[in-house]
């Protein structure tokens, strides 16, 4: 990552991504700008060049959209015509058509992007919108037998630094609209919008719940059942992950299920677990077609220290939520990566979630296994709209490396991930620096010191040298170089180094 790459992104993540955006409106040559700042923040800056096209802002004199910017009302507008320029380095190249057609449980769908259970997706006109803007499915909010009596607030987010939602904490619970309403959502959505794909997540307190249940949604148009094994928020006694725990009880559940439908069964896993597959084997062996990792995290967080309440207040007090958001897809990899690597579970398709806010995101669960991925957090942040940037960042990307089909890429990252054992220690990669880009901060220089292994000192022109003898090539330089100044360097085996 290079100059033009660090102001790029650091200037467009000012923008405010605004609906209905102001600058875009005065542009008189019409050019999208709020589309394209978007593109960039949803790495898909291929989009946005092509966007740009024969970037017509290299001839504007007025800025009337840096003037308009509503960032300008409590701070400096965005630097428009400083991201427009980035962006024009390089010619714009067209989309190729790509299918990105999927199945889900042998569903056939139009791509490989779901709302995932939760608010983004809880009543008619919400997911109407979702389909009109190009998402495949919804699995909709979980219904159950009762409608629970919330709280408010009910949602918290992480920040770190400058970056806001690093995290974000939930304590909903299940659907506040009555059963009878969700199924006549059901109906009206699969009448109007035969092509999509409605998944019925559903919770049920006994056997004859989850049996009912499931016949009920299949009556309604629902086109899959997915068992909500997972919410950590519902805590009562045969509820929620208090389920996904218990092995016996996911095989009686989805057996449950199994008998009052013919659907396909979708099981969605909790990682409040060591291991996620005593209780996957579980739902595959009760008749589970497919299974949907991960559900959120149990969380708390945020606690004010002045009056030692936790995020989010409830009168004073709060409990135990759900953590997600892009801080747990590293976890969500993980638990994927391990029932894609057991023999008994390989074959099995799983619906991938957790911290997917773009069209990387998702191609990294798709890499790892899943056909489908489901999303709520960026939806939540962002809106609808970022299927703009999903779709068409995964086509090119699909088209770039030569891949006509979601197959072609499918699960080719599983061979990759092997056993801590099994790594290659024979060498060390040394660090490479890039005098050009460095621009002397010592970043490298503290890290290396303070947490790494005193391997670097700066010259005379605050520039960083290399301790080769020190280094151990963990690459902790690399990861805090704010300037992507340093790289993977040289290779050199342990054995030569020794010599030596």
């Amino acid at each position: 990552m290079g100059y033009r790459e660090v102001v790029l992104k650091s200037e467009s993540s000012r923008c405010l991504l605004c609906e209905n955006a102001p600058c875009a409106n005065a542009c008189e040559h019409g050019v999208r700008i709020d589309r394209i700042i978007r593109s960039i923040n949803f790495e898909n800056q291929e989009g946005a060049r092509y966007l740009l096209a024969d970037n017509p802002c290299v001839s504007c004199i007025d800025g009337s959209c840096m003037q308009e910017c509503n960032r300008a009302k409590f701070d400096a507008p965005v630097r428009i015509d400083k991201i427009t320029e980035l962006v024009a380095k390089k010619k714009p190249v067209a989309p190729k058509e790509i299918d990105l057609s999927t199945d889900l449980c042998g569903v056939k769908c139009e791509n490989p992007f779901f709302l995932s259970s939760s608010v983004v997706g809880s009543n008619y006109e919400m997911v109407a919108k979702a389909f009109d803007e190009g998402w495949a499915g919804v699995a909709f909010k979980t219904i159950g037998m009762f409608t629970p009596n919330e709280v408010s607030p009910r949602f918290a987010e992480l920040d770190k630094e400058d970056t806001a939602f690093v995290g974000f904490k939930n304590i909903e619970q299940i659907s506040t609209y009555s059963l009878e309403e969700n199924l006549e959502f059901f109906r009206k959505l699969k009448e109007n919008y035969p092509a999509k794909v409605i998944i019925a997540s559903i919770m049920g307190s006994n056997e004859e719940e989850w049996t009912k249940l499931a016949s009920l949604c299949e009556k309604a148009g629902a086109d899959v059942i997915e068992c909500n094994f997972s919410c950590p928020q519902m805590v009562g006694e045969g509820l929620g992950s208090d389920v996904g725990i218990n092995p016996e009880l996911v095989y009686a559940y989805t057996k449950a299920v199994r008998k009052g439908t013919k659907l396909p069964i979708l099981a969605k896993m909790t990682p409040n677990i060591t291991s996620m597959l005593p209780p996957a084997l579980k739902a595959v062996e009760a008749g589970a077609d497919e299974l949907a990792a991960i559900n959120t995290i149990k969380s708390i967080m945020n606690v004010d220290l002045n009056s030692f309440s936790t995020s989010p207040n409830v009168s004073g007090k709060s409990s135990v939520g759900g953590y997600s958001g892009k801080a747990v897809k590293p976890i969500a990899l993980r638990f994927i990566n391990e029932m894609k690597s057991d023999e008994r579970l390989k074959d099995i398709p799983i619906s991938g979630m957790g911290g997917i806010e773009t069209w990387y995101d998702a191609a990294e669960f798709i890499s790892l296994g899943c056909s489908t991925v489901q999303v709520t957090t960026s939806v939540m942040q962002y809106g609808y709209r970022i299927i703009d940037d999903m779709l068409d960042g995964l086509k090119r990307y699909m088209s770039e490396h030569g891949f006509n089909s979601i197959n072609d890429f499918l699960g080719k990252a599983e061979y990759n991930i092997i056993p801590a054992d099994d790594l290659d220690r024979s060498y060390i990669c040394f660090p490479s620096f890039d005098r050009e880009k460095c621009v002397g901060c010592g970043r490298c220089y503290v890290s290396c010191f303070d947490g790494g292994h005193q391997a670097i000192k700066m010259n005379d022109k605050n520039k960083p040298v290399l301790l080769g003898k020190k280094c151990v090539g963990c690459h902790l330089c690399k990861v805090v170089c704010p300037v992507g100044a340093i790289s993977a360097g040289k290779k050199v085996r342990k054995s030569a180094l020794k010599k030596h």
